[in-house]
């Protein structure tokens, strides 16, 4: 059965998976950059998003290589897709990740705003779905031809699937910085009354990677 995951998902030890002040500059806000020293040294990601032959392996690679792996589509909130808000004015955005994404299948981006699928090299092809997460995931499944969905983010995004108990599996990686403010993940959320229990937990130098199932 297809599932709904959450990989690679850094908060920081405060629970914030993202600084303050995020802009097309910092994307990821003021010290989030920070949050993803455990992943950007590994093989998974040297090859997936940077073109490169060879990276780090170990407890941080082997987290990060089982993210790709049987994914057929994904999920993601319009603020992770850009920092354009509003109606879209045009077509100029088109990701953060150039002409070649990394996803190499569909996408399908929350938004209130239509917009035309945009069709990316390398497969991908980003869908702006505008009737919420429910009809989002039941495209994303279809998509996936009985491979697993998954969530790429942001914050806000995983909350709202949370909350209506439709993530199966949701990989954390805690990393060893604090950030004060920003982007918090589990804000108002119970996840002992949602069902979620921790079922495997690992340490690296560099993050502390939990699993956290739902039951």
């Amino acid at each position: 059965m297809t599932k709904l995951r959450v990989e690679c998902f850094t908060i920081s030890i405060d629970g914030y998976a993202a600084g303050p002040d995020q802009s097309l500059e910092k994307p990821m806000g003021v010290g989030g950059p920070g949050l993803h020293r455990w992943a950007f040294p590994t093989r998974t990601f040297q090859t997936q998003l940077f073109g490169k032959p060879d990276g780090e392996t170990g407890i941080d690679d082997d987290f990060a290589a089982r993210g790709f792996r049987n994914v057929g589509a994904w999920i993601m909130g319009r603020n992770m897709f850009g920092p354009v808000r509003g109606p879209w004015i045009d077509d100029s955005w088109r990701g953060w990740w150039g002409e070649n994404p990394v996803y190499h299948t569909q996408v399908f981006v929350l938004t209130h705003h239509p917009r035309a699928p945009l069709v990316m090299e390398g497969g991908t092809t980003f869908h702006f779905v505008t009737d919420g997460i429910n009809a989002a995931l039941e495209r994303a499944r279809a998509a996936a031809n009985g491979k697993d969905v998954r969530i790429g983010g942001g914050a806000d995004t995983i909350r709202q699937y949370l909350r209506e108990r439709l993530i199966d599996e949701l990989h954390i990686a805690i990393s060893p910085v604090l950030l004060g403010t920003g982007e918090p993940l589990f804000d108002g959320l119970n996840l002992v009354d949602l069902g979620y229990t921790c079922t495997q937990h690992v340490a690296s130098p560099r993050a502390t990677h939990l699993v956290l199932t739902r039951t």
